[in-house]
């Protein structure tokens, strides 16, 4: 799937510990756009249809010996059509060593050539996932993300509302901040979310009438985290008498995000409600759910009423 966005070949090289056999260019000018990656079976075979050239290509055990029992001439009419169509790169594992038409062939074509003593498997699951992230479909929302007992809990609502003064509030009592004010969500599979803060305010909380913090100072390393699985949100808003507000939690609210729906709770806001602790009964609460428990159905079935 192609992405609107990109990661520099370079950066691949650098998480991943590659070694350059060739490159036309510097790496950090060479873009990747596209998450899937392929083994160049079939196009070494001949068959390019529907080959994508946008894709990482690993050549691991199995296409490295197919090549060697090729005859001379046939191997480099295959390598030769295979490297025409100009792959973004191609990554050899196990530290293979290549037939020796394969690197002045990537010469002629400009095709940058890597290498890892990694098994093939090994090496592609990580770059799935690295590039799952980086090249994910994103947004960023004005929130905050805090991870509380495991879950990872999105706190949104107006400005001014407490989302930040919460969020410290929590970090007090031993949970961990992932981002204050802007929260960068990613779309990291049909099914997840992942949150982050963006690298120039990482860390960093407004606290109105006092200012700008740095909890991994104040509180310590253990008090902050990098990126956290969005499994709540909570939308904090001022508290209206008129408002009939959920209170047995038998129908669940979500908030779609990404094309994904989030269990959310609409939380109102009132003096002398500790909304942290409200906010750590929830997280506790949504997971007693995932696991198949709700205490609502429990109570309701021991009272003998049906839904």
């Amino acid at each position: 799937m192609a992405s609107k966005y990109s990661v520099s070949l370079k950066r691949i090289i650098d998480e991943h510990g590659f070694s350059v056999l060739y490159s036309p260019c510097d790496p950090g000018d060479i873009d990747v756009t596209m998450q899937e990656v392929i083994r160049p079976g079939f196009i070494l075979t001949g068959y390019d249809d529907y080959f994508d050239s946008g894709r990482v290509q690993f050549l691991g055990l199995t296409e490295i010996e197919y090549l060697r029992g090729l005859p001379d001439e046939v191997r480099a009419q295959r390598l030769d059509f295979y490297l025409s169509h100009k792959p973004v790169v191609c990554i050899i594992t196990r530290s293979l060593e290549l037939p020796g038409e394969f690197l002045p062939l990537a010469e002629k074509y400009g095709v940058p050539v890597l290498s890892t003593k990694d098994s093939t498997s090994a090496c592609m699951s990580a770059i799935i996932s690295f590039l799952g992230v980086q090249l994910a479909p994103r947004i960023t929302r004005h929130g905050v993300l805090v991870e509380v007992y495991g879950e990872g809990v999105l706190i949104l609502g107006d400005s001014g509302v407490g989302k930040s003064e919460t969020a410290l509030e929590l970090i007090k009592r031993g949970h961990r901040l992932i981002a204050d004010d802007a929260v960068e969500i990613r779309k990291v599979s049909s099914r997840t979310l992942v949150g982050s803060a963006p690298d120039n305010i990482r860390h960093f909380i407004e606290v109105r009438g006092v200012g700008i913090i740095n909890a991994q100072r104040i509180f310590g390393m253990g008090s902050v985290k990098l990126t956290e699985k969005i499994d709540m949100v909570v939308e904090l808003e001022p508290w209206d008498s008129e408002k009939a507000y959920e209170r047995l939690g038998l129908d669940e609210q979500y908030t779609e995000i990404l094309g994904i729906d989030i269990p959310s709770h609409v939380v109102p806001v009132h003096p002398g409600r500790n909304l942290s602790v409200i906010i750590e009964a929830a997280a506790m609460n949504n997971r007693q759910k995932k696991l198949g428990y709700n205490a609502a159905r429990e109570l309701l079935n021991g009272l003998g009423m049906e839904e």
